[in-house]
């Protein structure tokens, strides 16, 4: 079977294209640059490039997007084009091929406002019956581009996984205040307790995905790496989280301390990764603790994909005092 993997340039595509090479599988990457993981330079946008990748093809793989990182340097109509209209053109084209598994990753940026509670209420427990509240024009486009997997799912039965992933790029926070305070590498082991996903658990999660989805016909999933937080921490998170951290990973105290970091005081939200573990058979390996374990042994908390793809950013130019311009 030959698995159609877009975006092949970016983070995820870069990711799952050497995976899949790695493992033997017949699998093709588009996107509109040229890399090493790419073999049809152009657009989701048009019509006849993605009518003609669809030749042979058993599988799609639908991980090209414009980002949140995108929001203040793209149109909202750049938007509507490649996260609507780009997906709609592969659900189609893909349907019309009688292409049986399509999977598409989504974001938990969908959730928006719904991730972030009052600030006296206990932090929200965000799993797949979340509603979902997007704040900007990425989270809109992505959640639109959800629903027309559905329509299409409805319309033509063809079997659809989407996958809501949490943060896994490797590029500098986006607030100004996290970078001023934490040490990047602290910021991010901070995030797999809650909010973050590693790149090759992402993959994993895809590869699951594609082999489940002709019995699951459509599902849609969060993708982020296994909480050591239960709903009965949720108030406590709020006020004071490095005292619940210190009684669920006890172990992180002496690696931090070593470290001289520091976990933040406040957790305003928890990703719940158990519907995708039950219903795709998916094995996380990388989480809070196991990030823990791999530090105090003196090694990289990544795991060697992530470490391999490295930064790639996401604009052709710098800013002055921050990695991206983000319009929340």
């Amino acid at each position: 079977m030959r698995i159609l993997v877009t975006g092949s340039a970016g983070h995820l595509g870069e990711a799952l294209m050497r995976t899949l090479r790695g493992a033997g599988r017949d699998v093709a990457g588009i996107d509109l640059r040229a890399s090493a993981y790419t073999d049809v330079v152009g657009s989701i946008v048009d019509r006849d490039v993605v009518r003609e990748c669809m030749r042979g093809v058993g599988a799609v793989i639908h991980t090209a997007t414009l980002h949140k990182p995108h929001v203040a340097t793209h149109s909202r109509q750049a938007f509507v084009d490649t996260n609507v209209t780009g997906t709609l053109n592969l659900l189609e084209a893909a349907a019309a091929a009688g292409i049986e598994r399509f999977v598409f990753t989504s974001t938990t940026s969908v959730f928006g406002a719904a991730m972030t509670p009052p600030a006296e209420s206990p932090a929200a427990w965000i799993d797949e019956d979340v509603v979902p509240l997007p704040r900007n024009i990425y989270g809109i486009t992505k959640l639109a581009a959800e629903q027309l997997c559905a329509l299409v799912h409805r319309g033509e039965r063809m079997p659809c996984v989407i996958l809501r992933t949490s943060r896994f790029f490797p590029e500098p926070d986006d607030r100004a205040d996290v970078r001023a305070a934490y040490d990047d590498a602290n910021a991010k082991v901070n995030e797999l307790a809650y909010r973050r996903v590693d790149i090759e658990d992402v993959v994993s999660a895809h590869l699951a995905a594609l082999d489940r989805c002709v019995d699951i016909g459509f599902g849609m999933y969060i993708v982020s790496a296994t909480t050591p937080f239960t709903h009965g921490d949720l108030a406590e998170l709020r006020a004071g989280a490095p005292r619940v951290v210190a009684r669920r990973v006890p172990e992180s105290g002496a690696v931090y301390s070593t470290l001289g970091w520091r976990m933040f005081p406040s957790i305003d939200r928890v990703y719940d990764n158990s519907r995708a573990r039950s219903m795709l058979g998916w094995r996380p390996r990388h989480d809070f603790a196991s990030a823990i374990d791999r530090l105090r042994a003196g090694d990289d908390w990544r795991s060697p994909l992530a470490r391999a793809i490295g930064m790639k950013g996401y604009h052709d130019r710098a800013f002055r005092d921050m990695p991206y311009p983000v319009e929340r």
